[in-house]
This record gives C-alpha cells, structure tokens and sequence, in this order.
C-alpha cells in the first residue's frame, strides 16, 4: 500500500525530532551547542526587570535557590496577576495541557490517539460546567482574581508568540504539528482544572463499575466478602460519631470529638460497563490513577503535646507521580495586609490556577485529604430508541448536542452527547467499559429487558453542577481564625476533602465539606436502575450538618482516608471508605511518642511520615513462617522473613520477598479466578469455555474446550491491586483455611485447596519471580531495586508513537529511583500487585508546618519548580524527597530575603 504524502511528513518530522534530541544527548561539537543553546532559550528570565503591561505598580518575585518564587505586590490584582506571569514562565507547557485536558481538545495537540480521551471528556461537559460556575456562582472578586491571573499569562505569552521559544516541549511538538499555536489564556482554564482534580477524587466510581463486572462470575455473597464491611473497632474514624439536631447542625458528641445496601438479583449478560471502565483507564495517564486505594495522610497535634508549645500540622497528598509534578510551591504576599491585601499565604498550588490550595498563612494552616465520599453515581438507561429512554414507565426524550473535535493532521470527528433530562451524560456511547456494565450490573427482577446490546450507563456527578470551589481557594488564603475557615470549607464543592486546621492562637480543627448527595434508594455500591425515580438523589447534605471537630480532648487529629464516622451518623457518605490502616499506624505513632508525658517535635512529625512498616506482614508473616518448606532453594528465601522487623526499606531483602510472596498470594487467591475485564491485559489464563454460549451443557455445543483468555484492563488499573482493601480481605479469610478462595490453579495446572498449599505455593512462585527479577543470589536482593519509581512527563514522556520516542524520553522523564515503603504504609509510595511492583502512586509532597515560627516550617515536593527540562530545578528536589528529607520553608520578609538567590522586578 503507498504510503500517504502525510506519513511521509510525519516520518521527516520524527527524523528532525531524532537529531535533535541525539544533539542534546550527545552535547558535542557545535550542533550539541546549538541544541542546548535551544533549550537553554526558553529557561525564564529571574532577575533584573521586565516589563508587564496593565501592573499597578511594581511586583517583586524572589526565588531561593531551589526556583521557588515568593511574589511581593500592592494589590490583589497585581499580586494574581504577577502569579499568573511567574507560573507561565516556569510552567506553561503543562498549563496548556492541562486546559486541553479538561476542554476535551488534546487531539489538537496530539493527534488521533487522543480523540476517545477528547470524547469522553467532551461527553461529561467539563469545559462546559466550568463555564457556567464562573458565569453564575463565583464572587465579583474572584472573578477579578481570575481575570488578572489571566491577563499575567498572556502577558507572558505575548512575549512568546506562538509558543516559540516557550519550552523544549514545543520545539518537539512543532516538528509533527506545526500548524498549533496556544491560544490566549482565559478565566475558565484555570477553573477548569478543578474537574479534573475532582474526577481524580471522585470516590467509589471504579468500585461502582468492578462490582458490576464481578457479577457475572460470582454470586452477591463472593463479591461482599471481596470488599468487606469496614473494621471500626479496629482502625477507628476520623471524629467520635456526633448527632444532628432537630435544626439541622451537627453536634459533636460531648467532651470531644477527637477519632481514635441491599445487593440486588443478578441476572446478567455481557457488554457496556466495561466499555467505560476502558475509557477511565485512558485518564489515569494524564491526572494519576484513580479509584480506591490512592489517599493522602494528614495529622495535627495540639501545642499541649508538642514541644514547641503550639500546634504541629502534617500532611502529604498522595498521587500519580508525573514530571513536572502536580504541584507548585509559591508564596503570594500583600507588602501591607489589610482589607483591601489580605494576602500573605504560601504553600503548593497548581500551575493554572491563582492562589494556594494547601499551605499556611500569617495566622492559620490547613492541609487536604481525600474524603473518599461517594459522590458519583452511575445509572442504566433502558434506550428505547435514538432519542429516547424509559422513565417511570414511559419513554422520555434525551437531551442531545454536538460536539466537533478538532485532529491533528486528520479529519475533524463529530460526535452526539445524549443526556437524560435532569442532565447525566450517557456515558457508554463513549466508553467500552461502561458498555460492559450496562451488560452485567445487577438489577431486580422488574427490570426492564437489557436487549441485544445491554443498557446504556449514565453518570451522576457532584462536580457535573456548578459549585464555588474556586471562591473557597481564596476564602481560605485570607482566613484568619475558625469561624473563616469554616465559611471557607462551605464553598468547597468538590472534590470532597478532609480539611485539618491550626492556628497560631492554639486551636486545631477539622471539617469534612464538600456537596455529597442524600439518595433514594440504593446506597451507591451498583450501578442503579435508571427507569425507577426512587433512587434519584434527593438533594445534597447541608453543610451545618457534616461532621467537625475542634479542639478535641486527644489533642490530636488524624486523617488518612479512614472513615469520617461510623454508622449510626445520619447520612450516608459512602460504603466504600478506604480500611484505616495508615490512620491506624499514624494514631499508634502519636500515641507511642506520647505516652507517659512524651510531647511530639518537628522532627518527630518528619519521621512519622516516612513510617514505611507493612502492618499486614505482622499477621502473615507468622504463618509464612509456619509453613515446612522442603525446597533449599525457597527455604533460603522463606529465612528472610525470620528477623524482619517489617519495615518496607528500600534496602531490605526482607521487604522484597514479602512483598513478592503478598502479590503471588494475591494472584493465586483471587487473580487467577477473575474476569478477563477485571485482571490485567498480558495475564492470561486456561480457562473451560464453552463451544457455542448459548448452548446448554449436555447439547451440541453445549460441551466445553479450554482456551486462552487474557486479560483486558490497563494494569495499573487491574485487581487485585494489593491496596489495604486487599489486606482486609486476606485478614478475614485467613480466619478460615478451607475457605473456597485459598483453592487454586499450581504451576502444573492441577486444582489445588487450603490455606497451608496456597501459601507453600506463594513461597515458591515469590522465589521465581525475584530470581527473574533481581538474581539467584538473595544477598543482592532489595526492596528498592524491584520498586522503583519513574518520573515521567506526561505528554511527550509517554508517548511510544514515534521512531524518536525513546530518546525523547530520556530528555524529558527522570528515573528510575529505588524506593522503600509500600501501598498501605504511611510512606505510601503504592504499587499495583496485578500490575508488578513498579511505583505508581506516591506521596507527591510533604509538608511539616510549626504554628511557633513558621520559618521553622518545612516542605519538599517531587521533581522540582520548573517544567523545563535541563534546568537546575527541573527535579532538584527528587533526590531529597526520596530519602525522606525536607526543605527549609521560608516564610517571614526577613527568612525569604536570606534565602533569595535571585530577584526579577516586574513593572507597568
């Protein structure tokens, strides 16, 4: 077949790209120089002056010498607008991408492969939502916090017309894709970014989908047992469990308020859900993975038991690890504070958006969770026809729009989004995994006939209606005592997050916001029927009535995904919490360091943090240790375990085998016995299928033959990923040794029963793996060198399209570093037991604020400040992050002159 005129264009292209990045590896000779010069070109200008049309007067941005900028400005609108320049100059490939994310318009950058992403986007309507928030929700003020941001970025991009010069980035992208130009940046790409945060956090929605996609190979009682009820007595929740009161409020219960469903018939047949489950595996790439299992940790210790005689505040929000990272360090001060500047904040924000989302300023500091409420729900729709769905016994019209995605060196693709008339997007027109679900969810008997290609899925989604969130980012730079960040945790709408607070007067706190639906019937474990008005939402929680708790009697507060409260509070927040273990471990830290009088320091704080012990190896190890192995070859990796003191350090031999025999378990117990949509694609398995499935057994075709089935999910994405659900799962099991899961498939393809078996079974098939992994010879072995991270840019990095792509890579991605800790430690740095043992989720900052002296605070982040490669601060700070050391945080006009290494003046 000849190839077309455009396939050669693009093989030139990937030619030029090839020379480029083998001049900059090579970085010889004049051509090296040249290509570092290119790059070197776009770093940003930090000293000396520049001038910025429509300032107030002149902004002050003072870097230390990690690059991190502290602005100093008269106004709000030259503070933002200030921001918007600085974050522009450092970051502005990724803001760019970023918008296109959430506008569904990455094809106009990337082409072709980003047109199913763009779809499904485009189909939930972030741009859309975005839109209408500022339009019709924000304050007058934050929208000209907004504008001025934005007006700070175009200033930057007029002086980078077109991109040029802007970042390697687009030297690359403009040798397949000349013809793209960024656009002037608006309001509404900053507030956007807000949804894709929220999708990230969004709660069960990935639980929602695999219950359903279970259901077609076990029965209701198998797949309770595979999420278990949450273990209360042992692992606690986040407040004492208050009350509502006949007005509404909630009321903590007295002296303190410190922490220490019906399964429907399942009939199923094959098809939509999975279709959606594809889809959402597509963004996990761009915004880290997502569903349960990713958490955060956050604690504050009152100054009654610190050492400094004020409060101690930590947190460390744990995402997909990506280069350059999520966040960005910055601090944003009024020269004077008053009513008219009321800002004198510093923390980590995003690159995109005004103001700072964790951090502290002159009075208060806060840090973020992720709730894990559920606040997504999907629906099956009985279609009836093009333009039309079953409701309430009659057929209802759908909502439907246009929507043309622009490609890249390719036709235009027009696409129909069908909503339903309260306004939840069909989903499973777009998505293959969603498709899959509208096959095999379970629904009662009443239910309407699936047809030939099952029901379609829609999304309900807390984040599809306009809220106030970015009001409340302000609201909480600016708050200076309780009652204000109270009012500021009101407009946080989505995502729903754990809020801790502490102030310099003493006090500490915690607020649990965020819009979290009140149902109907159902309890948002499966999907629900979408023809029944009994399970709409019937509004939203008010905010009086979430739970809080300050100044609680423990002195302490901890966060780290648990359950907010336990089940006699009045609303339902979710069935879906994560299982508590870090919060267990972080609350049996603060208590150990307390006990007989102890008072807990910065330090202290730090150490906690990188608490990186495997609690479930102190419950199974004993019995790995138990099992007689007659084999030398797996007895000398089984004396590993005899000693370990089940710290997961990225130097223990230990950590790696128990780590290696924890994921064999998980495969052969579960792995081996699930679906193809659930397990990973590459796995693949023997399994008896039928000759013709509609066929009944002892019939012509009925009779049965063994094929190969392999898997279909991403493997990030694939169970049993190992997280503390699984380890809740294995706890109670173990409690019955002939209990149906611990029967298994060996290496010689004979069935296989008991606990005892199944274990000896891991042993061995642990030893093999790491032998292939890491050599024969265990002295070699260690935890770090099988779980690694790798820091990759999330474009470009990961793009395998182009004949240049591997060398592209090593200009733009960072790694591999060998990392300790594990997937329900503290120290989470989470791998994926269906997946391998590579790092996939991380701590992606650490933070250690002293409410005493704020200049004693301490910060790190991953990579580093900038977003251009070969700079000094591109990922300068990886390498302190990854041995669990923190940066001096400055804060005071006096600690931020000394830590100043250059200072750029921007004026009208």
């Amino acid at each position: 077949m000849p190839r077309s005129p455009r396939s050669k264009k693009f093989r030139r292209a990937r030619l030029i790209v090839l020379v480029l990045v083998m001049l900059l590896v090579a970085g010889t000779g004049a051509g090296g120089w040249y290509a570092v010069h290119t790059v070197q070109a776009s770093f940003p200008q930090v000293s000396g002056t520049i001038k910025v049309p429509g300032l107030g007067s002149s902004v002050d941005v003072e870097r230390d010498a990690n690059g991190i900028p502290q602005v100093y400005a008269n106004t709000p609108d030259d503070l933002f607008k200030a921001q918007g320049y600085v974050q522009a100059q450092d970051r502005f490939w990724e803001m760019d991408v970023r918008r296109h994310i959430t506008a569904g318009r990455l094809s106009e950058m990337f082409g072709s492969s980003q047109v199913n992403t763009d779809a499904f986007v485009r189909t939930m309507g972030w741009r859309q939502v975005a839109q209408q928030e500022y339009d019709t929700q924000l304050s007058p003020d934050t929208k000209r916090y907004l504008q001025a941001y934005s007006d700070g970025v175009n200033a930057w991009l007029a002086q980078h017309p077109g991109g040029a010069g802007a970042s390697l980035e687009y030297a690359l992208l403009g040798t397949v894709n000349s013809a793209y130009k960024p656009e002037a940046w608006t309001p509404v790409d900053s507030v956007a970014w807000l949804k894709a945060m929220a999708w990230n956090l969004s709660g069960n929605l990935q639980e929602e989908i695999d219950r359903s996609l279970l259901s077609q190979t076990f029965t209701p009682d198998q797949i309770a047992q595979l999420y278990p009820d949450y273990p209360y007595s042992r692992n606690g929740t986040i407040v004492q469990t208050g009350t509502v009161d006949p007005g509404g409020s909630y009321q903590p219960p007295a002296g303190g308020s410190d922490g220490s469903g019906t399964q429907q018939s399942a009939a199923v047949t094959q098809g939509l859900l999975q279709n959606v489950s594809d889809q959402m595996t597509g963004m996990p790439q761009l915004l880290g993975p997502q569903g349960q299992g990713i958490g955060s940790n956050s604690w504050v210790v009152s100054g009654a038991d610190t050492t400094t005689g004020k409060p101690l505040m930590a947190n460390d929000p744990h995402l997909g690890p990506s280069l350059p990272n999520t966040w960005y360090q910055m601090g944003l001060h009024c020269r004077s504070v008053s009513a008219s500047c009321p800002f004198d904040v510093t923390g980590f924000t995003f690159a995109g958006m005004p103001g700072v989302v964790i951090g502290h300023n002159q009075a208060v500091s806060w840090g973020l969770t992720n709730m894990g409420a559920d606040v997504t729900d999907l629906y099956l729709e009985k279609v009836t026809g093009p333009n039309t769905y079953l409701y309430n016994g009659q057929d209802a019209k759908f909502a439907t729009r246009q929507e043309t995605i622009k490609v890249a060196g390719g036709p235009d693709r027009v696409i129909t989004v069908r909503s339903t008339q309260d306004g939840m997007p069909l989903i499973s027109d777009q998505s293959t995994e969603q498709q899959q679900v509208g096959t095999y969810a379970p629904v009662g008997n009443a239910a309407p006939d699936r047809g030939t290609t099952g029901y379609g899925v829609a999304l309900k989604w807390t984040a599809l209606t306009p809220g106030k969130t970015m009001d409340a980012v302000f609201e909480l730079d600016r708050a200076t005592n309780w009652t204000q960040f109270r009012a500021a945790a009101a407009d946080f709408a989505v995502p729903a997050q754990n809020l801790i607070y502490a102030d310099t007067a003493g006090n500490i706190g915690y607020q649990a916001p965020g819009v979290i639906p009140i149902r109907g019937s159902g309890d948002g474990g499966y999907p629900a029927p979408g023809w029944d008005p009994a399970y709409r939402w019937q509004g939203t929680i008010p905010f009086k009535s979430l739970p809080y708790s300050f100044n609680p009697s423990a002195g302490y507060i901890v966060t780290a995904n648990q359950a907010v409260v336990d089940p006699s509070y009045k609303y339902l927040l979710t069935t879906d919490w994560e299982y508590g273990t870090r919060a267990k471990e972080i609350t049996d830290d603060i208590n150990a360091k307390l006990a007989g009088g102890g008072k807990i320091s910065p330090d202290d704080m730090q150490s906690m943090q990188l608490d990186n012990t495997s609690v479930m190896a102190k419950t199974l190890v004993p019995l790995l240790l138990k099992e007689q192995i007659s084999d030398p070859y797996v007895r000398q990796a089984q004396d590993l375990l005899k000693d370990w003191n089940y710290n997961q350090d990225a130097d223990s031999a230990a950590a790696a085998y128990y780590n290696g025999v924890w994921r064999q378990l998980l495969i052969l117990a579960f792995g081996q016995k699930f679906p193809a949509s659930i397990r990973a694609q590459g796995d693949c398995l023997l399994v008896q299928q039928k000759v013709d499935p509609n066929q009944p057994a002892g019939t012509v075709g009925g009779e049965t033959k063994v094929v190969t089935q392999c898997g279909t999910r991403s493997p990030s994405q694939a169970q049993p990923d190992g997280g503390d659900r699984w380890m809740e799962v294995v706890r109670q099991q173990l409690a019955n040794p002939n209990s149906q899961w611990w029967s298994y498939i060996d290496s010689n393809h004979q069935q296989q029963h008991g606990l005892d078996n199944l274990l000896k079974q891991a042993m061995k098939d642990a030893r093999q793996d790491l032998t292939a992994h890491l050599g024969k010879d265990i002295s070699t072995w260690s935890w770090g060198r099988l779980h690694q991270l790798n820091l990759k840019n999330q474009t470009l990095g990961v793009d395998n399209s182009s004949i240049a792509s591997g060398v592209v890579h090593r200009l733009l991605n960072r790694g591999p570093f060998n990392l300790g800790g594990g997937s329900a430690a503290v120290d989470a740095a989470g791998w994926t037991a269906a997946e391998g043992y590579d790092v996939d989720w991380i701590p992606s900052m650490r933070m250690v604020v002293d409410l005493s002296d704020f200049d004693a605070s301490r910060w790190i982040n991953v990579g580093g400040e900038s977003g251009h490669a070969f700079s000094p601060n591109y990922d300068d700070q990886t390498s302190l992050w990854s041995q669990g050391k923190l940066l001096t945080w400055a804060y005071s006009s006096g600690a931020v002159n000394s830590a100043t290494k250059n200072r750029l003046t921007l004026t009208p």
